[in-house]
């Protein structure tokens, strides 16, 4: 499919749509695309805590996904 296909095919789909949701997602979608959003900017503080979080994950220090649910399950059940 060329781009002049796929852009007709998408043009249709937004017109035939009505989910708020679905158009207002596109849009964001598009805006990144087109430069037309800033990136989010980080504070220093939420960046030491990435690092740090980065640093405990090289570490080994970190749960799986099942010892997370578990130790979730078992909070919410107390």
């Amino acid at each position: 499919m060329s781009t002049l296909e796929l852009k007709q095919k998408l043009i249709n789909k937004i017109q035939l749509t009505d989910s708020r949701t679905v158009l207002y997602e596109l849009n964001t979608l598009l805006e990144v695309d087109m430069g037309e959003v800033e990136p989010y900017q980080m504070s220093e503080a939420q960046v030491q805590a990435v690092h740090e979080a980065r640093v405990q994950i090289k570490n080994g220090q970190f749960l799986t996904n099942e010892q997370a649910d578990k130790t979730t399950d078992e909070w919410l059940n107390k």
